[in-house]
């Protein structure tokens, strides 16, 4: 009989302990995408290209784990030059003087599988405001460097205007040109640099 993946071991580990360190995102194995909603009859899609982040996992104790995720404002791309210009400009991001928007996580709750729902603490410009983020363990394992490696997939809804990003524009046709909500939606590759701290 095959045991639950989810099932401790005998030792009274969980099966994610050999996960258990400290690592860094690998932004060139990664993507942070999102999209929204365009004059309300398409999505507009794009990434951010620059961020860095911590995680450090506790296997024995998955709600242990905590996240860190920095993203420099000015690096996101829709695939038109003028449009990301003004969603960095002052009417949305303002980069100049918001250069990051940062994810702290606050926990971390198993809801099955290799599936897990995590709270933190999202800053954009001035305004921090709680998110949950959905996600799926991706695997574990070895790169051809030697390095291990860690995968996570993960999604969340915003609303922007919670964060002050209300700009917008009315549509001939009614409506208006840019959806209030934003999904986001992350593949997250991280390479282990150490050992996780002691309890």
């Amino acid at each position: 009989m095959h045991r639950n993946r989810h099932q401790k071991t005998r030792s009274g580990t969980s099966r994610y302990a050999a996960l258990a360190g400290v690592y860094t995102v690998d932004p060139v194995h990664s993507r942070i995408g999102f999209s929204v909603r365009h004059a309300m009859i398409t999505n507009v899609r794009g990434t951010f290209g620059a961020f860095e982040g911590i995680l450090q996992l506790d296997g024995a104790r998955p709600d242990r784990s905590k996240a860190y995720l920095s993203v420099q404002t000015d690096s996101l791309d829709t695939g038109m030059e003028d449009r990301d210009a003004h969603l960095m400009g002052p009417d949305i991001f303002d980069s100049s003087t918001f250069p990051l928007m940062t994810f702290r996580s606050t926990g971390l709750v198993p809801v099955g599988g290799d599936e897990f729902r995590m709270s933190g603490d999202l800053r954009i410009k001035d305004v921090e405001l709680p998110v949950t983020v959905d996600l799926a363990f991706g695997g574990v394992g070895r790169d051809l460097h030697g390095n291990n490696r860690v995968g996570f997939e993960g999604t969340a809804t915003l609303q922007r205007s919670d964060w002050g990003l209300t700009w917008n524009a009315a549509l001939e046709t009614g409506g208006v040109l840019v959806g209030d909500k934003v999904k986001l939606d992350l593949d997250i590759s991280a390479v282990q640099v150490g050992l996780a701290p002691a309890a």
